[in-house]
């Protein structure tokens, strides 16, 4: 993920904010439930890099993804970001995940960048007919507006979001700054979603930390998690955001989908672990780990 990537992150302040007065409101009303569903996930599954990783030597790429899926519980599903899927594609897709995966795919370029959520209507009701059909395998989905559509919008997005099927699962990613300059914007963006029933995406990436907003509308969270090649400050953002999880699964949480990039994604398999662990340690969810194959070095035997 390119957005926010920065080569020097020496200066950054990766300091999770404090959460904001609506996420403790979205918590306090929640039902809460006594298993909260987490999900947590690489953005890719056909990496040949996690050949001998996650997958086995001799593995076929059409295997990738049922073995991806017996790895990790979700994905975030970059794919339907340039294409709506086909009936057959999303038939392929379920014939080849195990019980209780979820699939999060993202809204088509086309309507949230190219058409900014206007005059697609077609569209929409083709991506969102598309990926009903995963059923029990729809997870959350995901609207990234573009980093063009502004606050001054915000009536498109509360026209377009009121378009969508009931109960469509969906969380917004907002990427302007604008929307986090003022705090008046920000908020009643936010209730918006909240009276809407629709959440927010999270971003943790190095540079922009105005996008780690801390807001939930909803009780469910999706945070987007860009570490940087296992540095150090990878685990420091990751044991703090545990810690921030196990606060609010303790106020009300429902349910996170974390999806984990890690520059060209090579590592994001053991990022991915190093999350489940550390929550598994501090919590009794017994979150299923991915299995790393320990890599043979060439001439480690003697």
């Amino acid at each position: 993920m390119d957005f926010g990537k920065l080569q020097d992150i020496s200066n950054v302040d990766f300091t999770l904010p404090p959460d904001n007065p609506l996420t403790t409101k979205t918590l306090d009303f929640s039902p809460k439930v006594s298993k909260p569903a987490l999900y947590f996930g690489p953005p890719i599954w056909a990496n040949k890099d996690w050949i001998g990783k996650i997958y086995p030597t001799n593995i076929k790429e059409k295997d990738f993804l049922p073995y991806f899926t017996q790895q990790f519980n979700t994905i975030e599903l970059n794919v339907t970001h340039y294409q709506i899927p086909t009936p057959e594609t999303i038939q392929r897709w379920k014939d080849a995940a195990v019980d209780g995966f979820k699939f999060c795919p993202k809204f088509p370029q086309v309507i949230s960048h190219d058409r900014q959520l206007l005059g697609c209507e077609f569209l929409t009701n083709q991506f969102c007919q598309a990926v009903l059909g995963l059923e029990d395998h729809l997870g959350m989905t995901f609207l990234q507006l573009s980093p063009m559509f502004e606050p001054k919008k915000l009536k498109i997005l509360e026209n377009y979001l009121k378009s969508l099927p009931p109960n469509f699962p969906v969380s917004v990613e907002f990427r302007h700054p604008d929307w986090f300059k003022d705090e008046k914007v920000w908020t009643k963006t936010c209730e918006m979603l909240v009276e809407m029933k629709v959440g927010t995406v999270i971003s943790d990436v190095s540079g922009r930390r105005d996008v780690v907003h801390s807001t939930l509308t909803t009780p469910n969270l999706t945070l987007r998690f860009v570490g940087n090649e296992l540095h150090t400050t990878d685990y420091f953002r990751i044991n703090d955001w545990c810690n921030r999880l196990v606060k609010w699964l303790d106020e009300g949480l429902e349910s996170a989908y974390i999806f984990v990039h890690c520059g060209e994604n090579m590592f994001a398999p053991e990022l991915t672990k190093y999350w489940i662990n550390r929550l598994n340690s501090m919590t009794n969810l017994a979150i299923k780990e991915p299995k790393i194959i320990q890599q043979v070095v060439q001439g480690s035997l003697f």
